[in-house]
């Protein structure tokens, strides 16, 4: 419990010129994650399961250091690593599926996926493809015959605009369904909460959203999720929902949460990170601090994430020429 217990008490943590300090101030040679955002949200989530997280579980030996980068949706802090702590040894930054999105994008301006060195991800959500409990569609299939006939009547909503996240789960399940992602009508919201909102007063007929934060509204039955967008069934509240794979959808959206280093940190801190992570994703103090923030396993580290990262990259990147994004 000494990990949760850190985490429950971060409310005591000094923030200092924008810089948040876990516990103490450490030396200058003590380890430091970057959230490229603003305090709260994911990316501050990320670098706290970090933070919190190695100490607790004595991989790191003084606090880390949490410094907030916002800027871009991550570009800033992007730029930042590679034009001033490319060698870095103690410097971590917090990462998404997202980040993946916008570097297939280009928005991260002269650097491409290939300009880090991925490290690895400590937990995960995925996508699902969500309809209202009176929706006249009982499976996946049934939603996608009727695309096929009329796509523009079908209204898909989510938080963010055409080429983000959300937007990216309706283009790839509709593209797997062989429909052109342009044809589908596509309504966007400012949030994930709104967008459900919306599904819940018929304002949109399918919501693209996550499957952690739709634990409530099964239990409350005003939802049927179609597919989860996974690899394989999620355990829980969530067995009985189908993946869009087995269903004959080739898609999945592995809503990551992870971290890389600066591209010239040398062989042995990168390799001393990955011997970190991966002990720390067996712990089980940590286990269940991520099962409490709604992340699923997920055992990508080293190479094997890297190569994973940069693969998602370049299939974001080709979808987003497809529909005429890039």
């Amino acid at each position: 419990m000494k990990l949760i217990t850190a985490i429950r008490h971060a409310s005591s943590i000094a923030l200092l010129g924008g810089t948040l300090l876990i516990g103490q101030a450490q030396a200058a040679d003590g380890t430091e994650c970057i959230a490229p955002a603003k305090p709260g949200g994911g990316y501050d989530l990320t670098c706290r399961l970090a933070a919190n997280g190695l100490l607790a579980a004595d991989l790191i030996e003084k606090p880390m250091m949490v410094t907030y980068m916002p800027g871009g949706i991550g570009a800033v802090a992007y730029n930042h690593v590679n034009g001033v702590r490319t060698d870095d040894p103690n410097l971590i930054v917090a990462a998404s599926t997202g980040a993946a999105v916008n570097l297939a994008l280009g928005k991260f301006g002269q650097y491409d996926a290939d300009e880090v060195r991925w490290l690895g991800a400590l937990g995960v959500d995925y996508g699902a493809i969500v309809v209202g409990a009176d929706a006249p569609w009982q499976s996946l299939d049934e939603l996608m015959a009727d695309l096929q006939d009329k796509p523009g009547e079908i209204a898909f909503g989510a938080g963010g605009t055409v080429g983000s996240q959300d937007w990216m789960k309706a283009a790839l399940t509709a593209k797997a369904a062989d429909i052109d992602p342009r044809r589908l009508r596509y309504v966007a919201f400012e949030g994930g909460g709104e967008a459900l909102a919306a599904l819940l007063g018929n304002h949109i007929q399918v919501f693209t959203g996550d499957l952690s934060e739709l634990q409530s509204q099964l239990e409350s039955g005003k939802v049927r999720v179609l597919a989860a967008l996974s690899e394989e069934r999620m355990g829980g509240p969530y067995a009985e929902i189908p993946t869009a794979a087995e269903q004959g959808y080739d898609v999945q959206w592995p809503i990551w949460r992870g971290y890389y280093m600066g591209p010239e940190v040398s062989d042995e801190a990168y390799a001393q990170w990955v011997e970190r992570l991966q002990a720390l994703a067996e712990d089980p103090a940590f286990i269940e601090l991520r099962e409490e923030r709604g992340l699923f396993p997920m055992s990508r580290f080293g190479n094997d994430f890297d190569g994973y990262v940069k693969d998602q990259v370049a299939g974001f990147k080709s979808l987003a020429e497809e529909v005429g994004l890039k």
